[in-house]
């Protein structure tokens, strides 16, 4: 019977490190290394041929030691110097001048670098399932710390970012960390800011980028937000029809104070109606008739006055 093996899970891969390499070119090394050779040559020149190729094979030598010694850093880039392998200084920006076959130096980028938080799944404190991914704005203050005291730090402080966001996002509830994504940024920064005490690096902002919801979970938010716009659809229709009854109150007792406002409104509403061709008004009983009516009602009320 064969053993049945379980597949390993594949550990994530680390970052690619941030640039140590100056992006600004070396341009004085040819420059030193080619004084160097001139001025092993041009001395030796009147002794002969033998003097002048002794001269050039040192100069070579002397060229290629010196001229890696001599470095340009540009105005964002330190170096952190190590002389037989001991911190020395840090050097930079400008030009820096190292020691041969005793220093040793590291350039390092002091400029706000940007890293990923790779998505990673979470647990609100309501017990829903999440994913989230966000991003790391950070800046190396102190170089020799950063370089000494910690071996990637770029990878490190991912690291303890993806930890943070997992116990901020496990100490609120759902509608918290979506209704407030600044806030959870700030709270993982702080956590991360206390891990990193000591390492020479100034974290300038943490923020969550993409919060991704379970399919069934979005079709019942989906639903609840229907029902809430309903909800206030209705409330506001019957505000409406409060509203649109009052005044039509106010209006019927203005009309009934005034008899020819009654009348007038009648026209507006047949004039509104004659606008479409499709409609058509016939009048059976003129106006005249109905206010002739209307006085003799009125005459018919009110008792005859003795002569």
């Amino acid at each position: 019977m064969s053993e049945q093996h379980l597949p390993v899970q594949a550990r994530p891969n680390p970052p690619e490190p941030l640039p140590q390499r100056s992006s600004m070119p070396n341009y004085l090394a040819p420059i030193v290394f080619l004084a160097v050779l001139a001025a092993c040559i041009l001395p030796v020149m009147a002794l002969g041929e033998a003097a002048v190729a002794i001269g050039i094979v040192v100069g070579i030598i002397l060229g290629a030691v010196l001229a890696p010694c001599v470095r340009i850093s540009a105005q964002w880039e330190r170096m952190v110097v190590f002389r037989l392998g001991k911190f020395t200084a840090v050097k930079g920006p400008g030009l820096v001048f190292l020691m041969p076959f005793l220093d040793s130096a590291r350039v390092v980028d002091t400029r706000i670098n940007t890293l990923e938080i790779p998505r990673r799944a979470a647990i609100t404190k309501d017990n829903v399932p999440l994913s989230l991914d966000g991003v790391i704005f950070l800046r190396v203050s102190e170089p020799s710390e950063a370089v000494i005291r910690v071996r990637d730090y770029a990878f490190s402080i991912q690291q303890y970012a993806q930890t943070a966001l997992r116990d901020i996002v496990g100490s609120m509830t759902l509608d918290e960390v979506l209704a407030d994504r600044e806030l959870v940024g700030q709270k993982i920064e702080q956590l991360v800011e206390t891990e990193i005490v000591g390492w020479g690096l100034e974290v300038a902002a943490i923020r969550i980028q993409d919060i991704e919801l379970p399919e069934d979970l979005k079709r019942v938010m989906a639903r609840q937000a229907s029902a809430e716009r309903e909800k206030r659809a209705t409330i506001t229709k019957a505000e409406g029809d409060r509203d649109a009854a009052s005044n039509l109150a106010e209006a019927a007792s203005t009309m009934a104070a005034s008899p020819g406002a009654l009348q007038l409104r009648t026209l507006q509403a047949l004039e509104g109606l004659g606008a479409s061709q499709s409609n058509t008004i016939v009048l059976t009983i003129p106006v005249e008739v109905m206010q002739a009516l209307q006085a003799v009602k009125a005459m018919s009320d009110h008792p005859k006055t003795k002569e």
